[in-house]
């Protein structure tokens, strides 16, 4: 019997649901054939879609239960929580460039940080320097190192003067090929300094150092939508050549949509592929689960079934969000059997996925098999060491286990990296050894001259979560004293650090301060928790006010914010008029829980 058989009866019932399926993704104007093929049933995509549209209207398995399940007219209602904004996992939005989901997902809302430019780190180039004396010498060793000169100098450079340090460059009679470029540009990306790789971008093309290609301007375009929006790159698209206008454009188009968690623009996008003729390929049906993991989780069902439809094989990362999801939804027995099914399949997990389980597991209260997976994820070492050490700490501790925290960061204290000494910082902080993690940060000052605002933001993290009001003011004031970049992470740590300390007016003032001195936009998140203890109060002015600028800020399409709003007139025991309406004005859509609490707060309703 095939596996879809075997794990779903009765089949007749399935065999109906399923087939409408499949005329429901047919091309508008063609035809589907309603029987379809043994070939088609048995494809992963296939079985994955399955799993997740069949949901207990047909069995009462555990694995069907809870899950979200596609709209329109073929599904049930998901449940009620799929559909908010799960916002604690992080949904790593990938760099057109790369095909890495080692941080896919994991606990932070670093996606968020739309142009942070992170400090350059001198450590890194002072090691690429070093490695051009003792390697390759001659000229090409020369050239190597004037072309790390050269990106140090850009680095160093005033926002707005990347083109006269380049122009000075060029009139000392040196000169860029191509493969300087590259690595000028991916060392500047690296740092998150989009802004300074843009303008070396332009520069580029003024001087005319070499003939751009598509992937140049999928690059420019990715670049544009960081530092501009994505409303600017829309524009950006329009003058690129006609033969130079491909698959790669509007697929680096689609990531930046999904990055900037814009679903109208995403899902337009994701409708011009078919409209231009390019192929759909497992990239852009990533992006778009991405996109709904977060917003929608309904919704990726229909990837799902668009997957099958085109013969497109779930990937590595398919499988990681999918998993993530699962767990999400407290699916402990669907997430272990899609594990199954990914390695029934030949597609092996890496240390990431395996995480993925562990988190789950912990969370689950499943702590026996946590630690079964964290042991298979140690043997792993010798063929994933750089990253194992990192993915391990936080998850024994929270597990609690302070002796297999300590053991794994001596290992890391002979010669650690940035991530490692990140990871125990948060380790030791759950663990609430604040002052190891302290001692962590001390150790990193004192073998890295220059830190990231992202690392400071690791033990800044440590002190909100344990209410440390003065350590984490101080703590402020010494990264402003150094130089640091203060963004976004850092207003977020701010924000919560008055809240827990109940002072809701100060968070407020820190965050509209904030959005006003910086052209960086604070976390989603940062609104939401300020806005969500003005709701606590019934506080329904500051909520809306809240509500406004989280829309001017360019978060929008999302069902959270007005979750939390009518809950401030609930809170309030107000009436509220027209929320329907303004929801339907946003393309927003209540589900089942909302739809109730709406209720509850109609004028109209019948008591």
């Amino acid at each position: 019997m095939w596996p879809l058989r075997r794990a779903f009866h009765p089949l007749k019932k399935q065999r109906y649901f399923l087939e409408a399926s499949r005329v429901f993704c047919a091309e508008p104007g063609t035809s589907s054939n309603v029987r379809g093929d043994r070939a088609s049933i048995c494809h992963p995509a296939h079985l994955l879609s399955t799993r997740f549209l069949s949901v207990k209207l047909f069995h009462h398995t555990p694995i069907l239960e809870g899950i979200f399940v596609r709209s329109r007219s073929l599904c049930s209602v998901a449940d009620a929580g799929s559909s908010s904004d799960s916002l604690d996992v992080e949904d790593g939005i990938l760099e057109p460039e790369t095909t890495s989901t080692v941080d896919v997902i994991e606990d932070c809302n670093a996606d968020e940080e739309v142009g942070e430019e992170l400090a350059s780190e001198p450590g890194i180039l002072d090691d690429d320097l070093f490695d051009t004396e003792k390697g390759v010498v001659g000229e090409e060793s020369h050239k190597k190192k004037a072309s790390l000169e050269l990106c140090k100098a850009i680095m160093d450079a005033p926002s707005h003067s990347v083109a006269s340090v380049l122009d000075k460059w060029l009139a000392e009679g040196n000169d860029l090929n191509r493969l300087s470029i590259s690595k000028i540009i991916v060392s500047l990306r690296k740092r998150r300094m989009y802004g300074k790789t843009l303008q070396f971008s332009e520069w580029l093309e003024t001087t005319k150092q070499h003939d751009l290609t598509e992937k140049d301007h999928a690059a420019r375009l990715d670049l544009i939508a960081k530092v501009h929006g994505i409303q600017k790159a829309e524009k950006y698209i329009e003058n690129i050549p006609k033969n130079f206008k491909g698959e790669l454009v509007y697929q680096t188009l689609l990531t930046c949509c999904v990055h900037l968690i814009n679903m109208k623009k995403a899902e337009a996008v994701f409708k011009k592929f078919r409209e231009l003729e390019f192929p759909i390929t497992i990239d852009a049906c990533n992006q778009m689960i991405i996109l709904y993991k977060r917003l929608d989780k309904r919704r990726i069902a229909d990837i799902l079934l668009l997957m099958e439809k085109e013969n497109l094989k779930p990937s590595l990362l398919t499988y990681k969000l999918l998993l993530d999801t699962k767990g999400e939804s407290n699916d402990i027995v669907g997430m272990e059997q899609l594990f199954e099914t990914m390695k029934a399949e030949g597609v092996l997990p890496d240390i990431h996925v395996l995480a993925v389980l562990a988190k789950h597991y912990i969370s689950g209260g499943l702590e026996d098999k946590a630690k079964t997976v964290l042991k298979e994820i140690e043997e792993r070492k010798l063929k994933e060491s750089l990253d194992v050490r990192r993915v391990v700490l936080p998850l024994y501790a929270s597990l609690g286990i302070s002796d297999d925290v300590d053991r794994i960061w001596k290992e890391c204290e002979l010669d650690p990296t940035m991530n490692e000494c990140r990871a125990a910082i948060e380790a030791w902080g759950k663990l609430g050894e604040v002052e190891k993690a302290e001692a962590v940060f001390e150790m990193m000052l004192q073998k890295w001259k220059k830190l990231s605002s992202r690392h400071y933001s690791a033990l800044l993290q440590v002190y909100v979560n344990h209410k440390l009001l003065t350590k984490g003011k101080e703590f402020v004031k010494q990264m402003g004293d150094i130089g640091s970049w203060v963004g976004p992470l850092t207003w977020d740590a701010l924000v919560r650090l008055h809240l827990g300390a109940g002072d809701v007016e100060k968070a407020d003032s820190i965050l509209h301060k904030a959005v006003q001195k910086n052209k960086v936009r604070p976390l989603f998140n940062t609104y939401k928790v300020v806005m969500e203890e003005y709701a606590k109060q019934g506080d329904i002015h500051n909520t809306e006010k809240l509500f406004h600028r989280m829309k001017q800020s360019g978060y929008n399409s999302r069902l959270k914010p007005h979750e939390i709003l009518i809950q401030a007139y609930i809170n309030a025991k107000a009436p509220v008029y027209g929320f329907r309406e303004r929801m339907k004005a946003d393309n927003i859509f209540p589900n089942k829980a909302f739809a109730q609490r709406l209720a509850q707060a109609d004028p109209f309703r019948k008591r």
